[in-house]
């Protein structure tokens, strides 16, 4: 099978167990009742996830890779804090990704009561915090293999994440409400107070 169908596979399993898990909680939710939701059979399910509790990982991966690439599209000469002001409001276009933040930021919201959500989000965020490596990487101008550029990329993925779980916990377990501008400024100056290294200001143009 075709690689990609397999990743829109894992991730429609995912959305369904967000669900479930949101409804009714890890713990009583099952296999079956995934595989069910999903229209699969549990093997199929099986095929596709060491555990219930994984199934989630997905819909964490894709929302959490899309920040990332909003963060590789971040021009040298613009200020982390300009570039989300700028940006952020529009990672989220389709019908389909705006549900998928919803999903992802309830379960976010459950970090502290439901260990096994805690385990899917970390195993996803890795993945992410790889992936930033590379744009540390290049705006910085050192080598991806350099220690202070994963040091750095790690510091900043765990900034984002209590940013995160914060807002999220805020917003789905206390009712508060995040206006844009307040979001922008939170990941800004977590991601700046973070980073190992300088940078979240404008760089010096390499031409020439």
């Amino acid at each position: 099978m075709d690689q990609s169908k397999i990743e829109q596979g894992r991730l429609a399993v995912a959305r369904h167990a967000a669900e479930l898990f949101w409804r009714d909680g890890v713990e009583k939710t099952s296999g079956d009742a995934i595989a069910a939701a999903a229209g699969l059979s549990k093997r199929t399910v099986w095929r596709y996830f060491r555990s219930k509790e994984a199934c989630i990982e997905p819909l964490f991966h894709v929302t959490g890779l899309r920040f990332v690439e909003l963060l590789r599209a971040w021009p040298r000469e613009v200020s982390i804090e300009t570039y989300l002001h700028e940006t952020l409001g529009s990672m989220l276009q389709t019908e389909q990704e705006i549900r998928d933040g919803v999903a992802a930021a309830r379960l976010i919201s459950r970090l502290k009561t439901e260990p096994a959500i805690r385990c899917a989000y970390l195993m996803a965020s890795a993945q992410a915090e790889d992936a930033l490596v590379a744009i540390i990487a290049a705006r910085a101008g050192l080598n991806p293999d350099d220690f202070d550029v994963k040091l750095c990329a790690a510091a900043a993925m765990a900034a984002v994440r209590v940013v995160d779980e914060d807002i999220c916990t805020a917003t789905f377990t206390h009712g508060r409400r995040f206006e844009h501008p307040e979001v922008c400024d939170r990941l800004a100056a977590a991601i700046r107070t973070a980073s190992t290294l300088p940078i979240c200001d404008p760089l010096a143009s390499q031409a020439g």
